[in-house]
């Protein structure tokens, strides 16, 4: 899959993928076929990717879906808020979702396109047990965690690993 990327500036494009219906689909089922037998109940993503791979694999697991937004984004209503630890930029960001979309009693699997330092998928993780749901794991397309933040997650399932990237890419060694 790594070879199917376009590699701008040192960064993967894989939004130029998502026109590809094959790309798509096979995406869509490498992150779900992980977690069919742990009785998802909801898929979160976080904005923006995460609402595309996501919302696929939602449909896959007949699952519901839930939105993790920027606040001002989301809904007007009950919401849970947390802000995340620094990204791969040092930056901070607060992230939403609505209480009524996580219940207790609801098994939430987070779906996004990629992760390196983490931060984003641990403010989710945190958001969905603060509704009172029960955290399933991560399915990332590309995982480029450090092992301590990938225990905190746990479990995590990806269909590309950092070291599976291309050397030059300039992805491959940023966090390792």
């Amino acid at each position: 899959m790594c070879s199917r990327f376009r590699w701008i500036g040192g960064h993967a494009d894989v939004l130029g993928l998502l026109a590809d219906a094959g790309f798509l689909d096979r995406s869509i089922a490498a992150l779900a076929e992980p977690f069919e037998e742990a009785g998802v109940t909801k898929v979160a993503g976080v904005e923006a990717r995460g609402f595309i791979f996501g919302a696929g694999v939602a449909l896959r697991l007949r699952a519901g879906f839930v939105p993790v937004r920027k606040p001002g984004a989301i809904h007007p209503g009950p919401k849970a808020t947390e802000v995340s630890q620094p990204d791969w930029r040092g930056r901070r960001t607060a992230y939403a979702l609505q209480r009524s979309a996580v219940v207790e009693g609801d098994r939430v699997l987070l779906v996004d396109d990629w992760a390196e330092t983490g931060s984003q998928a641990l403010a989710a993780r945190s958001l969905v047990e603060g509704c009172g749901g029960t955290w399933v794991g991560a399915s990332l397309l590309v995982d480029q965690l450090q092992d301590e933040m990938r225990e905190r997650l746990e479990p995590v399932s990806a269909v590309v690993l950092g070291e599976q990237l291309p050397p030059n890419s300039g992805w491959a060694t940023r966090w390792r």
